[in-house]
Protein backbone atom coordinates (compact mmCIF):
# COMPACT_ATOMS: atom_id res chain seq x y z
CA UNK A 1 0.00 0.00 0.00
CA UNK A 2 1.52 3.23 -0.76
CA UNK A 3 2.28 5.76 1.92
CA UNK A 4 2.43 9.44 2.43
CA UNK A 5 3.74 11.33 4.97
CA UNK A 6 2.17 15.15 5.23
CA UNK A 7 4.48 17.72 6.64
CA UNK A 8 3.23 20.76 8.53
CA UNK A 9 5.42 23.81 8.60
CA UNK A 10 5.78 27.68 8.78
CA UNK A 11 8.90 29.21 7.51
CA UNK A 12 10.00 32.72 5.45
CA UNK A 13 12.60 30.98 3.73
CA UNK A 14 10.95 28.74 1.38
CA UNK A 15 13.56 29.66 -1.13
CA UNK A 16 16.40 28.22 0.53
CA UNK A 17 13.98 24.74 1.95
CA UNK A 18 13.46 24.65 -1.79
CA UNK A 19 16.89 24.62 -3.07
CA UNK A 20 18.29 22.07 -0.04
CA UNK A 21 14.82 19.39 -1.66
CA UNK A 22 16.31 19.69 -5.20
CA UNK A 23 19.85 19.10 -4.20
CA UNK A 24 18.69 16.30 -2.07
CA UNK A 25 16.94 14.99 -5.24
CA UNK A 26 19.48 15.29 -7.57
CA UNK A 27 21.76 13.39 -4.81
CA UNK A 28 19.07 10.46 -5.05
CA UNK A 29 18.71 10.43 -8.71
CA UNK A 30 18.27 6.75 -10.06
CA UNK A 31 17.36 5.40 -6.33
CA UNK A 32 14.95 3.15 -5.75
CA UNK A 33 13.70 3.57 -2.43
CA UNK A 34 12.88 7.51 -1.75
CA UNK A 35 9.65 9.21 -2.52
CA UNK A 36 7.77 8.62 -5.79
CA UNK A 37 5.93 11.94 -6.00
CA UNK A 38 5.25 15.31 -3.72
CA UNK A 39 2.92 18.61 -3.50
CA UNK A 40 3.89 21.48 -1.78
CA UNK A 41 0.49 23.57 -0.26
CA UNK A 42 0.62 27.30 0.68
CA UNK A 43 -1.78 28.33 3.66
CA UNK A 44 -3.53 30.83 2.05
CA UNK A 45 -5.00 31.62 5.22
CA UNK A 46 -1.53 32.05 6.86
CA UNK A 47 1.06 32.45 4.44
CA UNK A 48 3.97 31.53 6.18
CA UNK A 49 2.83 28.09 6.67
CA UNK A 50 3.08 24.61 4.40
CA UNK A 51 2.35 21.14 4.13
CA UNK A 52 4.19 19.21 2.07
CA UNK A 53 3.05 15.85 0.98
CA UNK A 54 5.19 13.42 0.39
CA UNK A 55 4.56 9.48 -1.47
CA UNK A 56 6.15 6.96 -1.00
CA UNK A 57 5.69 3.60 -2.47
CA UNK A 58 5.27 1.71 0.97
CA UNK A 59 5.87 2.41 4.34
CA UNK A 60 8.85 0.09 4.60
CA UNK A 61 10.57 2.23 1.57
CA UNK A 62 9.66 5.66 3.44
CA UNK A 63 11.38 3.83 6.74
CA UNK A 64 14.04 2.83 4.33
CA UNK A 65 14.65 6.41 3.04
CA UNK A 66 14.22 7.99 6.92
CA UNK A 67 16.90 5.69 8.45
CA UNK A 68 19.19 7.18 5.61
CA UNK A 69 21.69 9.37 7.31
CA UNK A 70 21.49 11.38 4.11
CA UNK A 71 17.79 12.38 5.24
CA UNK A 72 18.67 12.81 8.54
CA UNK A 73 20.90 15.92 7.80
CA UNK A 74 18.90 17.19 5.13
CA UNK A 75 16.20 17.04 7.70
CA UNK A 76 18.40 19.03 10.16
CA UNK A 77 19.05 21.91 7.88
CA UNK A 78 15.54 21.98 6.59
CA UNK A 79 14.45 22.16 10.55
CA UNK A 80 16.63 24.98 10.83
CA UNK A 81 14.59 27.23 8.49
CA UNK A 82 11.74 26.47 10.01
CA UNK A 83 9.65 29.38 12.13
CA UNK A 84 8.44 26.49 14.22
CA UNK A 85 8.37 22.74 15.07
CA UNK A 86 7.13 20.49 12.59
CA UNK A 87 4.42 18.40 12.60
CA UNK A 88 4.40 14.83 10.92
CA UNK A 89 1.34 12.84 10.15
CA UNK A 90 1.89 9.12 8.52
CA UNK A 91 -1.04 7.78 6.17
CA UNK A 92 -1.85 5.41 4.13
CA UNK A 93 -3.29 6.03 0.51
CA UNK A 94 -7.20 4.78 0.88
CA UNK A 95 -7.54 6.17 -2.84
CA UNK A 96 -6.15 8.42 -5.42
CA UNK A 97 -7.60 9.79 -9.24
CA UNK A 98 -6.84 12.39 -11.30
CA UNK A 99 -10.62 13.82 -12.09
CA UNK A 100 -10.03 15.27 -15.36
Amino acid sequence: MKFVQIIDFETDRLEEMQQLIEEAGQRSAGRTDGPTHSMLLRDRDRPNRYLALIEFASFEEAMRNSDDPETSRMAERLEALSLNERVFTNCDLVDARDLE
